[in-house]
């Protein structure tokens, strides 16, 4: 990293959201109150979940470990956004950022997956529900979960070590609130064909080749419901989907926008708004998306709250 006009970087220094200091302290509060929503909402989500035998179903086991997730997602970044929001110097070291950004993108990958699994589990219920139960075992859930951790560990390790093993061209400056890639990239002493291809070649991985898999179990899905010539029944198996529909049109439709795009195109006013988009929106509405529109999760989080407040009382 010392040849030519490389430097050797020690730390970077992340430009935030704002660069007017009398915003600092109103996006803090606003964040702040944001990322304890996003704690408390699907934390509640994955209480209800365990706590509720009749919610002991693929459908609900695969919901409890996607708000797991994304608790896990939005702390790689929201707490660090928080302490430079306060902070004068919004420094991470070069180990910090690496760090980061293997979280972020191993995270980011796994929900990618797990929203493709979701909706497989949902192909499965609507298109084979007589097999359902027999498919979609216990054992086979587990399996596929572990899966999309797998998948999210060994396909972010490998970017990130391609990205922090590549010499940076003098500034150490990330025009963004986190260590992305499309800001960090713009950094590298890279040749822009290169760095096209690597980019390709990780959009198939993360996100066309799980987007695909819920295109195609929602073709077959359409298809079903189609079919069925109950007007009541359509109604149920679409409201089965409706919520793991939104999830993905929030997530995917933001990272479709950041990474399915040249770097030419990069612009950090507009990619900050749809990182925010990717990583705090879905995290924050999700509970109530799956909660608001599914009389289960909403009795067996008044069984929650309400055996919270007789112990509170006692």
């Amino acid at each position: 990293m010392t040849e030519g006009n490389d430097t050797a970087i020690m730390e970077f220094t992340l430009l935030g959201l704002s660069h007017q200091p009398e915003l600092q302290p109103l996006l803090f509060l606003a964040f702040l109150a944001i990322y304890l929503l996003i704690l408390m909402g699907n934390a509640l989500v994955v209480i209800a979940t365990m706590s509720d035998p009749a919610l002991h179903t693929p459908m609900y086991f695969f919901l409890r470990n996607l708000a797991f997730l994304e608790i896990c997602y939005t702390s790689v970044t929201i707490p660090k956004m928080l302490a430079n929001l306060l902070l004068e110097t919004k420094t991470i070291s070069f180990s910090g950022c690496a760090v980061q950004m293997y979280f972020f993108l191993s995270l980011g990958t796994a929900v990618c997956y797990l929203l493709a699994i979701m909706s497989y589990d949902r192909y499965l219920a609507i298109c084979n529900p007589l097999l359902y139960t027999a498919l979609m075992s216990r054992r086979l859930c587990l399996l596929l979960v572990l899966a999309c951790w797998v998948a999210g560990m060994s396909v972010s390790l490998g970017q990130t070590a391609l990205i922090f093993s590549m010499p940076f061209c003098g500034s150490n400056i990330i025009n963004h609130f986190f260590c992305d890639v499309p800001p960090l990239v713009k950094l590298l002493c890279l040749d822009s064909y290169v760095n096209e291809v690597e980019k390709v070649l990780m959009s198939i991985l993360v996100i066309i080749v799980p987007f695909a898999l819920i295109l195609v179990s929602y073709i077959h899905i359409a298809a079903a419901i189609w079919r069925i010539p109950a007007l009541d029944e359509k109604r149920k198996a679409i409201s089965t989907c409706s919520s793991h529909l939104v999830s993905v049109s929030l997530f995917y439709g933001s990272a479709m926008f950041i990474y399915l795009r040249p770097n030419s195109g990069y612009t950090p006013g507009v990619d900050k708004l749809f990182s925010l988009l990717y990583t705090v929106a879905p995290a924050m509405l999700n509970p109530v998306i799956y909660s608001l529109r599914n009389q289960q999760v909403k009795g067996a989080l008044r069984k929650v709250l309400d055996r919270h407040t007789a112990s509170r009382n006692m």
